[in-house]
């Protein structure tokens, strides 16, 4: 595999960064992951504008343009010969004296991962309510930034099981996210989703999510909920940039509709039509 590294693609044996880089030594670092299909990025605007407002917060400047960095991006997925692939595009901080700084970073460490992922496909999950709680965000919102523990303590609590998505209880005991997803459901026609206050990411899929159910005509209501409204909920589903959105067939024993979930298959259908009519585009 090729990685790109502050613009230059290497074999990944050869891909190297500085031991003072403090994405590494104090994890001041964010990242975006998102697909390409046939060739093209999905939502990319989407994902740079986060990235820009994440570097904003963390201080990091970024020497490249939005066309420069998709630039980078294609030339990565092309010199490992792939059209559908997942995208890691990571930006830490970049070498600095051992030592917590606050001056401004100005030479960051772009990373470029790519991994071919094959053609999307509609998948069902069951999802577990975590006896892990979900941290509270570093800063005032949560950055899809490089500290990862919780989620990892996550995954050990669920297991290997790709099949099965666990489920974040806030610290104050709300429904939050998924360990690597937004969470949604629906309840008499209505779509809910926990707020941003119970401190989960902002998702690229989850925002798309919201702005579909307004030309559908679906409601859609934000707040903080207790974990019984799941368990009573007409249909639940997750979302993320890679794995898109996937229906719940059960949550806990609860059973429900998966894949046959009446409001659930209007927004794939949407998103997948969306997602297909940008394929014919030549600008990529």
């Amino acid at each position: 595999m090729l990685i790109n590294i502050n613009g230059h693609v290497l074999d990944e044996k050869d891909a190297v960064i500085s031991a003072f880089d403090h994405g590494y030594l104090y994890g001041v670092g964010v990242f975006e992951t998102f697909r390409t299909y046939n060739g093209h990025p999905f939502l990319f605007d989407d994902h740079f504008n986060r990235l820009i407002t994440s570097l904003e917060e963390l201080q990091i400047s970024l020497p490249y343009t939005k066309t420069e960095l998709l630039d980078e991006v294609m030339w990565t997925i092309n010199a490992n010969q792939m059209r559908d692939a997942y995208i890691r595009l990571n930006i830490s901080a970049g070498a600095g004296e051992v030592g917590l700084r606050t001056d401004p970073y100005q030479s960051p460490t772009m990373i470029i991962y790519v991994k071919p992922i094959g053609e999307p496909v509609r998948k069902e999950k069951r999802g577990i309510i975590l006896s892990l709680k979900r941290n509270s965000p570093e800063g005032a919102l949560r950055l899809k930034s490089h500290h990862y523990l919780n989620n990892i303590l996550a995954k050990r609590e669920v297991g290997d099981e790709p099949s099965i998505e666990g489920i974040f209880l806030s610290q104050e005991g709300f429904l939050a996210e998924g360990i690597v997803s937004n969470l949604f459901w629906v309840k008499d026609e209505k779509l809910y989703t926990p707020s941003l206050e119970t401190g989960i990411l902002n998702g690229i899929t989850r925002q798309y999510i919201m702005h579909a159910c307004k030309r559908l005509g679906i409601p859609v209501v934000e707040g903080n909920y207790d974990k019984q409204v799941l368990l009573e909920a007409d249909e639940v589903f997750v979302t993320n940039s890679i794995q898109e959105i996937v229906p719940l067939w059960q949550v806990e024993h609860v059973p429900l509709p998966g894949l046959n979930g009446s409001v659930t298959n209007r927004l794939i259908v949407q998103y997948e039509q969306h997602r297909t009519s940008l394929l014919s585009r030549t600008d990529y």
